[in-house]
């Protein structure tokens, strides 16, 4: 790290050192506040998991809703928040295709899909805004849908301009992806 002092004439060894020291002390408590307040912020939105047709687990989905899924597969839709702190956490209900759909029989024509949407938690909806209850339902489509379409069978959904999902069935009402305070729920005691 280069220091220049400017329009000092007489430095002595001893008040470098006592600068030097300053500017450490004052550089360290502004990088300990900017990453105070990195963690006290997070963000809250509609997360998207998958489970392939067979598994038992929810896996982050790595691609937008608008990809083919195969009948038997599980869509998992949680409204989260996360941060560098805070991981997204998938749907509660388990990804159970057999749970779900199996009353549901399979024909050559569609496809069956099974679909969790669930709100999310209290602590940080949005403010006056109540969490609806999970939707856990079977869908049954055409052979060429994609997760949006499964989707959209089931609630009304808001994107953005972007393509970003902001809303199912009203919820939230306005905003789509927002950066937030962490709730204080959520923090590690």
């Amino acid at each position: 790290m280069r220091l220049f002092f400017l329009g000092v004439h007489t430095v002595t060894v001893r008040n470098t050192q006592k600068i030097a020291i300053a500017l450490l002390l004052i550089s360290s408590q502004i990088i300990a506040a900017s990453a105070s307040h990195a963690a006290t912020k997070g963000w809250r939105y509609w997360g998207y998991f998958q489970a392939a047709p067979g598994a038992s687990t929810w896996k982050a989905a790595m691609t937008g809703p608008t990809v083919d899924i195969e009948d038997g597969a599980v869509e998992g839709w949680s409204f989260v928040f996360s941060s560098d702190d805070v991981p997204s956490v998938a749907p509660k209900t388990k990804p159970s295709f057999a749970s779900i759909c199996g009353k549901t029989k399979a024909d050559s024509d569609t496809k069956r899909i099974a679909l969790v949407i669930e709100f999310g938690n209290a602590a940080y909806a949005p403010k006056g805004e109540k969490v609806q209850k999970p939707i856990v339902r079977c869908v049954t489509t055409a052979k060429s849908s994609q997760g949006i379409d499964v989707l959209g069978q089931v609630v009304k959904v808001r994107s953005a301009s972007s393509g970003l999902i902001c809303g199912f069935n009203g919820f939230p009402k306005k905003e789509c992806g927002v950066e937030i305070e962490t709730p204080a729920s959520l923090l590690k005691k």
